[in-house]
């Protein structure tokens, strides 16, 4: 295993920062002020978008001619910095391992560098692969893993996935990952660590390394 793919947020940091939260407000925003839909209607409208096709904006391309870059761009509007700050103990977890690292979000890649900038981190990475790479389609659908893995130049037996998210985690086993899962809850049997943060990373890799 000689590359880490990373989530980006509630992976890279804490869920309880809540950075979610300030981007979910606005994709609710950017439904009712931009799109049109009325707000008694949005929850339910992204329910069933993330039902069908795993994010908000694949419904909003497919049934409302949304444009995605606009969406983007809007959704993605938020102070990062007012809820994030540098983090030493990550930073020193990162430089500490030797493997080739990318992050790989739903996201954008202005936000994901973002994030890695407020976390003092953005230098561990190689690249950041949003929701760009394979035509807007999310994880976890497999269209997006393939084209990251053929980007690396890489077989997903020599990945290991980092990841806050069950659903996506499935997917990277399926396809032959190494999978650890960030947060807290139960540990469904595809994952193969299970970590409280981020911050243990180098921790969880010592299950490969018993394994060979």
């Amino acid at each position: 295993m000689d590359v880490l793919i990373f989530d980006l947020d509630n992976t890279l940091y804490p869920a309880e920062k809540q950075l979610f939260g300030l981007i979910d407000v606005r994709i609710n925003r950017y439904m009712t002020e931009v799109v049109g839909i009325p707000a008694p209607d949005v929850d339910a409208l992204r329910r069933r978008y993330w039902q069908l096709y795993g994010v908000t904006l694949q419904g909003l391309i497919r049934h409302h001619g949304v444009d995605p870059e606009d969406y983007l761009s809007y959704v993605h509007d938020v102070d990062v910095r007012s809820i994030l700050s540098p983090d030493p103990a990550l930073h020193r977890v990162l430089s500490g391992l030797p493997h080739r690292k990318a992050v790989f979000t739903n996201g954008s890649t202005c936000h994901a560098n973002r994030v890695l900038a407020a976390l003092g981190i953005e230098e561990f990475f190689e690249d950041v692969y949003d929701i760009r790479v394979a035509a807007y389609l999310p994880k976890p659908w497999t269209e997006p893993y393939h084209a990251v893995l053929e980007k690396l130049g890489t077989s997903p037996d020599r990945c290991i996935m980092i990841e806050d998210s069950r659903d996506n985690l499935a997917t990277a086993k399926q396809l032959g990952m190494g999978t650890i899962l960030v947060g807290a809850g139960q540990t469904p049997d595809y994952v193969d660590v299970h970590l409280d943060s981020a911050r243990q990373v180098h921790a969880g890799l010592t299950f490969w390394d018993q394994a060979s």
